[in-house]
């Protein structure tokens, strides 16, 4: 969905956003009162949800596998909820890296299997029940913060510092999902990624109101091997200049890129650009982690047209072994943040069992 907003979400408002206006006053006020009906089921174990306020990439991904580490490191054992965003599986499902192809459980999925056991499911109760007879003992929620039917014991907001909250509109005039102070109202903490200062009026207004606020960087595992080499970038991202700034940041020069859709499984024939623009101009071919593993889905499947299907296949592995990826975690200014967020879903959470039982 974020591959697709409009670039209008991210500038100041204008004559789109304010012919949008009343769509965006119903769409909130549904928003909102979803938000604030009562959650239907009480999970037996934490439930942790690291959401945002926007559509469009924050940083939630590595935000949720940070916490899942810290929670292995406490002899917990994390499990990862997600709705399967891009995937065709339609029934809830245990995700198996080894087997499991973006295309069918979505690619962010596939990234949290490799971290902690993960369930997708369209239906998140169902979904948790799953994560509980498989043994999890603390829930962690990948979106879903502003339709949850679970009751959630710590809610964590991920914000970019640079792109912050658009133009501030609701969606379909901006990328805001529900209205900003319901939004507060459920949130337990922010946390803001980056230097930059145009998420620090919504950081100011959730400290006012008591909200713990978190800061951390995004960084680049980095050998040096990518110092002053020429590349082609490409993300399908939604915010590929996130990715593209990073790769600068290794040293690497861009000489082209490739933007392509949120999720956006690659055509026979964009594969083949890649490849062929990079061979022509000697460049290296980089790309995120998330772009890699839906590779990996294509590979065999003939997806795409215009190409037979063994040529798919053969162009498709070509660019996974050809591409180099960056990966990046979540450096956070206080080490000890993600431990503080799984104490105090422990401790919601603990209170919160206490008085179901009725003791």
């Amino acid at each position: 969905m974020a591959s697709e907003a409009p670039p209008f979400w991210w500038e100041k408002p204008g004559w789109a956003a304010r012919a949008l206006a009343p769509v965006a006053w119903v769409y909130g006020r549904i928003a909102g009162r979803r938000m604030d009906r009562a959650r239907r089921w009480a999970a037996p174990v934490p439930v942790l949800c690291v959401g945002n306020f926007t559509v469009g990439g924050a940083g939630k991904t590595p935000t949720a596998i940070a916490i899942a580490r810290a929670a292995r490191a406490r002899g917990l054992k994390p499990g990862f909820l997600s709705r399967g965003y891009g995937g065709s599986l339609d029934v809830t499902t245990l995700v198996d890296p080894h087997h499991h192809r973006a295309l069918e459980v979505g690619d962010e999925p596939l990234l949290l299997a490799r971290a902690a056991p993960t369930v997708i499911s369209r239906k998140r109760i169902e979904g948790a029940q799953r994560l509980v007879a498989e043994g999890v003992d603390l829930i962690i929620m990948d979106d879903g913060f502003q339709s949850a039917r679970l009751v959630f014991d710590y809610a964590l907001l991920v914000i970019d510092s640079r792109r912050g909250i658009g133009n501030g509109r609701l969606v379909p005039a901006g990328p805001v999902r529900a209205p900003l102070g319901h939004q507060l109202r459920h949130a337990s903490a922010l946390l803001k990624i980056g230097r930059e200062t145009t998420a620090d009026p919504v950081i100011r207004t959730a400290a006012r109101a008591g909200r713990a606020v978190f800061v951390a960087d995004i960084v680049h595992e980095d050998d040096g091997s990518l110092q002053g080499r020429r590349v082609l970038a490409f993300a399908g991202i939604a915010d590929p200049e996130k990715f593209y700034r990073t790769v600068r940041e290794t040293g690497a020069e861009i000489v082209t890129t490739r933007n392509f859709p949120d999720h956006h499984h690659l055509e026979a024939d964009e594969i083949a650009a890649l490849l062929d623009d990079a061979d022509a101009g000697g460049l290296l071919l980089v790309t995120t982690a998330k772009d890699r593993v839906r590779l990996d889905a294509t590979q065999g499947a003939g997806h795409g047209a215009g190409h037979g299907i063994g040529h798919q296949a053969d162009r498709t592995g070509e660019l996974a072994r050809e591409v180099r990826v960056i990966d990046v975690e979540i450096a956070f200014d206080d080490p000890s943040a993600p431990d503080k967020m799984i104490a105090a879903a422990l401790s919601a959470a603990r209170h919160r069992l206490l008085r179901r039982s009725g003791s």
